[in-house]
């Protein structure tokens, strides 16, 4: 174990509480100089948005530590088309993510419609990006989730919006987030490591520990979020994966961590 990809939701904090022992655990990463990155699917937010609000709950964090859905989506066309043209449904973190990674966004003739999470979305909007996916532009989602908790509960998620595109547009999305290898790919490059070197830890079987095993690292369920003792042969036959390690809570997995540091 040589670093860690962390996600945030539901491994480190529940809406706007810190989970407790996520300033312990980042903490004691910082003090043993362990590289770590968090990983999220939320596109929605900037890596100093994500990184101000774990300091603000009290989590170090630093811009640089993060890795987006966003992020990964941008450098994903980037490299396969430089310079190409981006049609955008999404928020603030994928209208920068884009613009930073070098793309031009468009509402005409796009090589891709890049979507994500977009609480202002409407019915033109998806007529639009329908129009362009049958004219031949690629169709890129960020992330693949459904539903997103809310102070208010449930919401509608990126992947809710990306299953109407689907539909009208009839062309599967070129996945970005978790579980796919794209995000894994671009985590694994911004913290320097091979996937046999790196550790996934997170609360969710079917996006993080899928996430972490399709790539070959090692990974942590920790049953601080969706999953807990009651509910976890259910995710497991649910998401067709075991985790290598599960933690009850986060001080048990900087006790796991720290005998791993010595073998």
């Amino acid at each position: 174990m040589q670093g860690l990809l962390i996600d945030l939701d539901g491994t480190l904090y529940h809406g706007n509480n810190r989970i407790d022992g996520a300033d312990l655990l980042i903490g004691y990463l910082n003090d043993t100089k362990m590289p770590y990155r968090f990983v999220t699917n939320n596109s929605s937010a900037t890596p100093e948005t994500v990184a101000d609000r774990l300091q603000t709950m009290g989590i170090p964090a630093e811009p640089e530590h993060v890795c987006t859905s966003a992020q990964a989506a941008a450098a994903y066309m980037a490299k396969a088309k430089p310079g190409a043209a981006v049609f955008v449904i999404g928020e603030e973190g994928l209208l920068l993510a884009v613009s930073e990674a070098g793309l031009r966004i468009t509402e005409d003739n796009p090589d891709y419609v890049l979507q994500g999470i977009d609480r202002a979305f409407t019915y033109e909007r998806l007529a639009r990006a329908v129009r362009h996916i049958h004219s031949g532009a690629e169709f890129v989602l960020t992330n693949p989730d459904l539903l997103l908790p809310s102070g208010d509960g449930l919401i509608p998620g990126a992947g809710s919006i990306g299953a109407m595109l689907t539909a009208a547009g009839g062309k599967e999305p070129i996945l970005i987030g978790k579980p796919s290898s794209i995000l894994m790919e671009h985590s694994l490059a911004s913290i320097g490591l091979s996937a046999a070197e790196t550790w996934v830890i997170g609360d969710n079987l079917a996006t993080d520990i899928a996430f972490g095993r399709a790539a070959g690292c090692g990974s942590v369920l920790v049953l601080t979020g969706l999953t807990t003792r009651d509910n976890l042969n259910h995710y497991m036959n649910r998401a067709g994966c075991e985790p290598d390690v599960i933690c009850d809570d986060l001080h048990g997995l900087i006790h796991f961590i720290e005998k791993q540091r010595f073998i």
